[in-house]
């Protein structure tokens, strides 16, 4: 009797049923996207964010020794890291979230009569790995933010001119110099980078190693990772990792937290320092971690809003069959049996838009993703069942104002028309 009377009441109130499932279906399908958004949207931000510069600076230890209070450091710029060691980066615990590396090696050369800095560097190439995969690492990796005017180098003698030097010089892209100890150089491009780079010289990483005197050996490793924001267990860690218990300990490595990820680089090469750029780290955090507080809160607003336009849509239904309500009041059904009725009508209505919109939903992010990031994001499939879960909650809650309604009908009142 159950079953049938369920039927019945969806086969003589379609057109409301159909209603409430849209508003239903719309606030999952906008629920189901955000929560796509939210957990894809830290990658693809953390992406789009590495290409303005890395978030972790190798260097060897004697670089971040200080004499007490005057830091002054005696064995800054004498210290060196192994060229080889490099590859080793990428075979951390998080290696998969190592996106990019470059070294640098800083020397000088003599151009025109004045000492001029000159940056070895890798422009662009693929290293072998220590599982055997082959990984692009340089400049072009980590700095995408670099405007080249001309073209990057490719032959050994290439170069690119920082933009303040190449004015000073008066040189262009295809221009040669003599640069003393570095033989000819010919500028293949020249680049604004907004930092010290633009009063130097910018050459293959060889070059520089030859100039300096430092076969195999490099200053500093740039390195770009995807992190996730930073909290207090990551922020305790950086202080003392020491003072963490075994549990916190093992969750901080196994997290992608920045400063994770920099303890595991110094792990794996030798004599080296990793230090997060904090700038770059705290306010790519702040940025991921108020975006996903925005999907929030706006999903939260559209579930809100399905509630009341199935409260508003089931009170009417209750107006509509009072008269039927107070008949089975009257025949002695129990008011949790009526109740559980129309509660059973919203579920199968939040269940049905529930999964109409995940469906949706996962199909609007694929959309918005390609718009934005020029790609698709990762679907959680674990969200359909979440989504569909609170749409069928968000379905009920909208049908206990109406159950109120319900228990408030005197069957008298209704069956002689008063009500």
């Amino acid at each position: 009797m159950f079953w049938r009377v369920l039927r019945q009441s969806f086969l003589e109130g379609r057109r409301r049923k159909v209603l409430a499932g849209v508003a239903v279906c719309l606030a999952a399908t906008l629920g189901m996207a955000l929560a796509t958004l939210s957990v894809g949207v830290g990658d693809r931000m953390a992406q789009e964010l590495r290409s303005y510069g890395a978030n972790i600076r190798v260097v060897p230890k004697g670089e971040s020794l200080s004499l007490g209070s005057l830091g002054l450091n005696p064995l800054k710029g004498r210290e060196t890291l192994a060229e080889d060691d490099l590859p080793q980066i990428k075979d951390i615990f998080w290696r998969n979230n190592i996106i990019g590396l470059a070294p640098f090696l800083n020397a000088e050369v003599e151009v025109s009569g004045a000492r001029v800095p000159l940056v070895g560097t890798w422009f662009r190439r693929d290293i072998e790995l220590p599982d055997g995969d082959p990984f692009t690492v340089g400049v072009r990796t980590v700095a995408a933010h670099w405007a080249v005017a001309g073209a990057w180098p490719e032959a050994d003698d290439e170069v690119l001119l920082g933009a303040a030097l190449a004015r000073r010089l008066g040189l262009g892209p295809g221009a040669a110099f003599d640069a003393g100890a570095a033989g000819r150089l010919r500028v293949a491009g020249v680049v604004e980078t907004g930092g010290d780079e633009d009063a130097a010289i910018i050459a293959d990483l060889a070059l520089a190693q030859a100039v300096a005197g430092l076969p195999g050996r490099v200053h500093a490793v740039e390195v770009s990772a995807l992190t996730v924001p930073e909290n207090a267990l990551s922020t305790r860690a950086r202080h003392d990792a020491d003072k963490l218990t075994t549990a916190e300990y093992d969750t901080w490595y196994c997290t992608a937290y920045v400063s994770a990820i920099a303890h595991q680089i110094e792990e794996a090469v030798v004599n080296a320092s990793a230090r997060p750029v904090w700038k770059v780290a705290a306010g790519e955090g702040a940025v991921i971690g108020k975006m996903q507080v925005l999907l929030a809160v706006v999903t939260l607003a559209a579930f809100a809003s399905a509630a009341m336009g199935v409260s508003a849509l089931m009170t009417a239904t209750v107006v509509e069959r009072a008269r039927e309500i107070g008949l089975m009041k009257a025949l002695g059904a129990r008011l949790a049996e009526i109740n559980g009725q129309f509660l059973a009508e919203a579920a199968l209505i939040g269940a049905a838009g529930g999964l109409a919109g995940a469906g949706l939903g996962a199909l609007l992010a694929q959309g918005i993703g390609r718009m934005v990031f020029g790609q698709g994001l990762a679907v959680p499939w674990i969200a359909v069942p979440l989504v569909t879960l609170a749409a069928v909650l968000v379905a009920l809650a909208g049908a206990a104002m109406p159950a109120r309604a319900i228990a408030r009908l005197a069957p008298v009142e209704v069956l002689h028309g008063k009500r």
